[in-house]
């Protein structure tokens, strides 16, 4: 799922494809480069961002997400927390929902997808982005964090979702401390089991890998996002190892090589 980010102050890559033709171009660079599905958002969700009201949300990813399906060849997703945003979205040819909150944002949010047949991602996250990271704490992160994604899958289902749409997240890097996201990586596996629908993991530049990196030898203080790509790549081949479906990254092209390989792999030992 190659990442295109139509917002000015998104951690990664805020405001660099805000212009909409800049975002269709990344898109489809993305598409070129091994993304099998793209994922237009028009809102950070980064810690501490501002909220964006549906309208100016609409503006910013609209003519995206018409342009990236009628010339991408891949799927399209939107990334909201909004109904009407999704709605319309879907009107112009979204075919999956990514909402980090899980339908917790908006009540009309299960029954929008539920009506339009679409694909929903359902995410973990404790709070929401302004106050993600003050302090999050949990006894038990994986079980915790399993016990809320059961909780809203569950609620999908009961507005009319069929399982077969469903797709859990368990939110990597909202609302959770650097141990807190190495813990949910380790014991992906069963979080997998537990979910029994396909898992979406995106650990892509974020900060906590920025942390560990900061350790290694020959790194000078944390790096920024943008030079946290080998640490990305090691974070999605270990969550397809341990059996995510999908990886969420903005930059594919590595991503896409180390799928082939591992799918060569197991075809051998199959």
């Amino acid at each position: 799922m190659g990442i295109v980010n139509v917002t000015p102050d998104s951690f990664s890559d805020g405001g660099r494809y805000l212009d909409a033709d800049a975002a269709v171009a990344h898109g489809l660079a993305l598409v070129e480069a091994g993304a099998d599905v793209l994922d237009v958002g028009g809102e950070s969700t980064r810690p501490g961002a501002g909220a964006v009201d549906a309208l100016e949300e609409r503006r910013r990813v609209l003519p995206v997400v018409a342009r990236l399906v009628a010339a991408s060849g891949v799927p399209v997703s939107i990334d909201t927390t909004k109904a009407r945003v999704a709605r319309d979205a879907i009107e112009a040819g979204a075919t999956v929902v990514n909402d980090v909150t899980a339908g917790r944002g908006d009540d009309a949010m299960l029954g929008t997808v539920a009506e339009t047949g679409v694909g929903y991602v359902a995410m973990h996250m404790l709070g929401e982005p302004r106050s993600m990271q003050d302090a999050p704490h949990y006894d038990d992160v994986v079980r915790e964090v399993g016990d809320f994604l059961m909780e809203r899958l569950d609620a999908a289902r009961a507005a009319g979702i069929v399982n077969e749409a469903l797709v859990a997240d368990p939110g990597i890097g909202f609302g959770k401390t650097v141990a807190h996201n190495l813990t949910l990586l380790a014991r992906l596996d069963d979080l997998v089991a537990r979910v029994r629908v396909p898992v979406l993991v995106g650990t892509s530049r974020k900060r906590f890998l920025g942390a560990v990196l900061s350790n290694v030898a020959g790194v000078a203080g944390e790096p920024l996002p943008e030079d946290r790509d080998e640490g990305t790549l090691a974070s999605v081949v270990w969550a397809l190892d341990a059996g995510a479906r999908i990886v969420r990254v903005h930059e594919p092209r590595s991503a896409a090589r180390a799928v082939a390989l591992l799918t060569a792999m197991r075809d051998v030992a199959a």
